[in-house]
């Protein structure tokens, strides 16, 4: 009995120090088949194809520019008389600024009055001796007919000899016309030089009230009181201007779009200008522009117009403008990291039902700093993968994790 119990505590004794051993193997088989498992699924980050509206922009810098900019010239030579305006004056069109004092232009308006008093008295005179003229005519030729007549009637009755002096005062009589209404167009056309003189004159004389050419700034001043003003034609290069006048309530940019952009712009375009110097942002509208490249920039000078009635801007402020180029309301599109290549080799890795990768070649559109459209290849709510593609092929078996679009 109790070498029976001996062997079997023998025998408990030996399993329970077998037991590990047996069991090892096992759980060293168990743990290598479950880490094989998971290195074969590689979690691999991924998003959806999403539909959004992509815009793309260029941002280009320039200066504002007045609307209008001239410098106001003197048409005749003299001295300020007044001047009316000055720097930093706000001036409509037709406003004057100054006077300028030549006093011969005064004489030379009272000749040319005269002159056409004269002419006007001249001109009367000459339709009075053409009336008187026209009168003699008529008489000479009443008495003509009439001795003409009883001549016909009464042969021998009248001599022959009086029919032809009655004849040639009637000649006379119509020379005597003619030759008043010449007199009368002569007087005529010296009468209309005459006005024609006192109206030079009198521009002359308006030229002496120097105004402003439309509505704007008096941007600076050139002369005072008393100066000389040379008169502002081609010849007379050192003429010196009166002021500056800017219309400033409408300003201009003048923007260079480089050539891959010139295809989208157009008349009316809506632009927004950022002017950093105020940390505003205002509206333009694209007015016109050159239809054709600068060969040395290769770009195309485009105008933006900016309104300014509170003359808020100020000409020479910088300016960041923004214009659309490109435009894709509900796109399909993904983040840029989701497409691998360039050119015409862009392809995305899409993650089927399954977990399974399939590699697609796509057609991509318009980027944005966040999405890149997607033409061909993939549709809204398709799963792709992001960030590196590295070691991953086509039918692969991958767990997405999805990350916020």
């Amino acid at each position: 009995m109790t070498t029976k119990m001996s062997s079997s505590k023998t025998r408990r004794r030996l399993f329970v120090l077998l037991s590990p051993a047996l069991l090892w193997p096992l759980s060293a088989c168990s743990h290598n088949a479950t880490s094989e498992g998971l290195q074969a699924v590689q979690v691999v980050p991924a998003v959806k194809v999403v539909r959004v509206d992509l815009h793309n922009t260029v941002t280009l810098t320039a200066e504002f520019e007045p609307f209008y900019e001239v410098d106001v010239m003197a048409k005749e030579a003299g001295y300020i008389r007044h001047m009316l305006v000055d720097i930093g004056d706000r001036v409509r069109q037709g406003q004057l600024l100054a006077t300028l004092e030549i006093p011969e232009l005064q004489a030379d308006l009272v000749k040319a009055r005269s002159d056409v008093q004269t002419a006007s008295a001249e001109r009367a005179v000459a339709r009075g001796d053409l009336q008187r003229a026209q009168a003699g005519a008529q008489i000479a030729q009443l008495s003509y007919n009439r001795i003409q007549d009883v001549s016909k009637k009464e042969p021998g009755l009248v001599p022959m000899q009086e029919v032809d002096v009655a004849h040639s005062h009637n000649l006379e009589a119509d020379a005597q016309v003619s030759a008043a209404m010449q007199r009368v167009e002569a007087a005529e056309s010296r009468y209309q030089s005459a006005v024609a003189g006192l109206a030079h004159e009198t521009a002359l004389v308006e030229y002496t009230r120097i105004v402003a050419p439309f509505r704007g700034v008096v941007t600076q001043r050139y002369a005072s009181e008393g100066s000389m003003i040379q008169a502002g034609i081609a010849s007379q290069t050192q003429a010196m201007p009166v002021v500056k006048v800017s219309q400033n309530d409408l300003l201009r940019l003048m923007l260079p779009v480089p050539e891959e952009n010139v295809t989208s712009i157009h008349n009316g375009q809506h632009v927004s200008v950022v002017v950093p110097a105020l940390n505003r942002t205002f509206d333009g509208t694209v007015t016109r522009f050159a239809d054709r490249l600068q060969m040395s920039t290769r770009t195309m000078t485009t105008e933006v117009d900016v309104k300014n009635p509170q003359l808020t801007l100020i000409p020479g402020m910088y300016a960041q403008v923004t214009l659309g180029t490109a435009d894709a309301r509900n796109a399909n599109a993904v983040p840029p990291g989701a497409v691998d290549g360039t050119g015409d080799n862009q392809k995305l890795f899409l993650v089927d039902r399954d977990g399974v990768v399939r590699v697609r070649k796509v057609v991509t559109g318009i980027q944005s700093p966040q999405y890149i459209q997607i033409l061909s290849g993939a549709t809204s709510g398709d799963v792709v993968i992001t960030g590196s593609h590295s070691g991953l092929h086509d039918g692969q078996k991958v767990q997405p994790r999805l990350q916020p679009s």
